[in-house]
């Protein structure tokens, strides 16, 4: 090697530079023991809402295109690439340039729907010979990058990992991005986040350097975390060694079960972090308008070490401008670690279904990230153990309620207009008894179905499309589980949702595809829509995947024989769920559910299943159920 090549190699180089210099027309490769794509609802939420409240205090429908060019600008931090062999090899940074990628990969398609022409094709993608390939070359996700590109459907089951976090995050992005970037917004977007939009590209040409500088940023001053920052000014501010030496090891112990509890997690201590602080604090947030200004709530999202500090005498850690040493390791040891035993809680019952707060595992399903920030509004750290669970029941069976029925409702349910409704909900029920909670949570509820966002009346409508597929999935997966449930079985929403593979459960049509010629057997007039009908909920049964695969293409009356075998929503369409099933026939009548067997399935029997399924869903969904709860009747729904 020469004096000049080994000079190269040890070089390095930053620069700044926008989305558009980053993407356009490069490849990147990123080496197989690092390809994994984890990015989760939550950081992609963050980033999408972080970018499109910075474009919208700008955005002006007034302006000219050009003006884009002086709105303000967002960094998006580094990353590190190693140059060898003639290609670009991400060492740092890969979860972005992919979130982006999908981000951009998202923008084209809307931009070719609204029929606007644009240039984000080379920042995905390029043309060689007739062929298309992606500019984050990574073998292992070209099935699934292909797919996304073409609009073909995925079956995220069938994908490793890495592919099916990629397609589950694309799918979000279309829930997630702001619906006041319409049609008429999305080229000044597109043209901001492609131009105003800047990483820093550090480039080393051989790996032993770019990991030099990526252990470099990660093990000295630059690799302080907002937490470890919080954590340097509250001890400094506890001035006796002994109390301070105990407040660090409370800490340490603490941020360890934060991480131990999702260690698969993004900054699970920040998270935390976040959502007390917000619950406890937060009393102010940013108006949806040009130039607001972020507030408290925003604030804390973004840098709450130091909003902490700014904040200090409102938390009462300063008195007359002066540091009070005891109140410091009080923020610790009282404050900090009560709110903390109580998140874990939450975040476990999140994962997975804990007896008697059932529903946060339900709200967790829906990607609902804002949930343990609602569920510690409440709790204040005088509460007994009883009374927190009480809360805990309370405010998840209340979110539970909200976030279905504004989803039947076809009510917009992105991040940012979620945000600003529980901001409001934690607002006016932080620190508030059971009693008065209960009652709070009831009237926003009661506020709710006037403002005609609380009903379920577009239940009777709810049917499968291109976006309601997972929605439907949970719909039918909590009906079942409040039916079996009820008649003395056991839960099975955690089995239906997270199962995957050949075990997984999908919907099952109960209309065969095929049968569309047979319009007029079904009861429907020619000119009626008999995909339309197929797709409604009363049609619809969740099932493993195998019966799926074996018994789609049959008849109604080949395929009911085979639905006694199943679930009680597909084992209720036949005549045998009604002989010797006790539990059963006692629940539907306790509960005057019109469950009753079909010989066939023509027009009106599907109709008299959807009246059946709004019947199940006004009571798993009834706004009575808080005060039920409050006089302490077991949830089953």
């Amino acid at each position: 090697m020469s004096g000049a090549e080994q000079v190269q190699r040890k070089s390095i180089d930053g620069k700044g530079k926008t989305i558009r210099e980053i993407l356009s027309g490069r490849k990147f490769y990123i080496d197989y023991y690092q390809r994994e794509y984890k990015w989760q609802t939550k950081q992609l939420e963050e980033l999408i809402s972080d970018l499109s409240d910075i474009f919208l205090r700008n955005f002006d429908a007034a302006h000219d295109r050009e003006a884009v060019a002086g709105y303000d600008r967002y960094f998006l931090g580094s990353i590190i690439i190693s140059q060898k062999d003639g290609r670009d090899y991400i060492i740092d940074g890969q979860q972005r340039l992919t979130t982006l990628t999908l981000l951009l990969l998202f923008l084209m398609k809307r931009q070719k729907a609204a029929e606007q022409p644009g240039n984000i094709a080379e920042m995905i993608y390029s043309s060689k010979y007739g062929k298309h390939s992606f500019n984050l070359d990574v073998p292992e996700r070209l099935g699934a990058m292909q797919k996304l590109f073409d609009g073909d459907e995925i079956d995220e089951d069938e994908l490793p990992e890495s592919s099916r976090n990629i397609a589950a995050r694309y799918n979000e992005i279309d829930e997630l991005f702001p619906k006041e970037i319409n049609d008429a917004a999305l080229p000044y977007f597109v043209d901001w986040l492609t131009e105003n939009v800047h990483l820093v590209e550090i480039t080393a040409y051989s790996d032993d350097v770019a990991y030099t500088i990526f252990e470099t940023m990660n093990d000295r001053g630059l690799s302080l975390s907002p937490t470890d920052m919080l954590k340097g000014y509250l001890l400094a501010n506890i001035s006796d060694e002994t109390a301070r030496t105990q407040a660090s090891a409370e800490w340490k112990a603490i941020i360890a079960k934060l991480r131990a509890v999702d260690p698969d997690g993004q900054e699970p201590d920040a998270d935390f972090f976040k959502a007390w602080l917000r619950s406890s604090y937060a009393d102010s947030i940013r108006e949806r308008k040009k130039n607001a200004r972020p507030e408290a709530w925003d604030r804390i999202g973004t840098e709450f070490h130091r909003w902490v500090r700014d904040e200090a005498e409102k938390l009462g850690l300063v008195l007359n401008g002066q540091s009070k040493s005891a109140a410091y390791r009080e923020f610790i040891l009282s404050r900090m670690a009560f709110y903390a035993k109580w998140y874990l809680v939450i975040r476990q019952a999140e994962l997975s279904p804990v007896q008697g707060l059932e529903n946060i595992y339900h709200n967790a399903s829906h990607r609902f990230t804002h949930q343990p920030t609602l569920l510690l509004a409440p709790l204040v750290t005088s509460d007994s153990d009883d009374t927190i669970r009480l809360k805990l029941r309370l405010v998840a069976k209340y979110a539970d309620i909200f976030l279905t029925r504004r989803l039947c409702n076809y009510r917009d349910s992105d991040y940012a207009i979620l945000q600003y409704n529980v901001f409001t909900v934690v607002r006016d029920t932080r620190a508030l008894g059971a009693p008065a909670l209960a009652a709070k949570l009831s009237q926003l509820l009661t506020d709710q179905l006037k403002e005609d966002r609380g009903s379920l009346d577009g239940f009777d409508t709810f049917g499968l499309n291109q976006w309601s597929h997972r929605p439907i999935k949970r719909i039918l997966a909590r009906m079942i589980d409040f039916v079996e449930v009820g008649s003395g079985g056991q839960p099975r929403y955690h089995e239906m949702m997270t199962l995957r593979g050949k075990k997984a459960f999908e919907i099952e049509h109960i209309w065969a595809n095929g049968l569309e010629p047979a319009k007029q057997t079904l009861g429907l007039q020619a000119n009626e829509d008999f995909q339309e009908w197929r797709n409604s909920l009363g049609a619809l049964l969740l099932l493993p995947k195998s019966f799926n695969a074996s018994y789609k293409d049959d008849t109604y009356e080949e395929k009911v024989e085979h639905y006694f075998g199943q679930n009680v929503l597909a084992k209720a369409l036949h005549t045998k769920a009604y002989e010797n099933h006790p539990g059963f026939r006692r629940f539907t009548q306790e509960k005057q559910l019109p469950f009753r067997a079909h010989a066939a399935f023509k027009k009106s029997d599907l109709e008299e299943r959807q009246r059946l399924y709004r019947r199940i869903a006004d009571q798993i969904w009834d706004p009575a159920w808080i005060d039920r709860i409050l006089a302490g009747e077991k949830v089953i729904a």
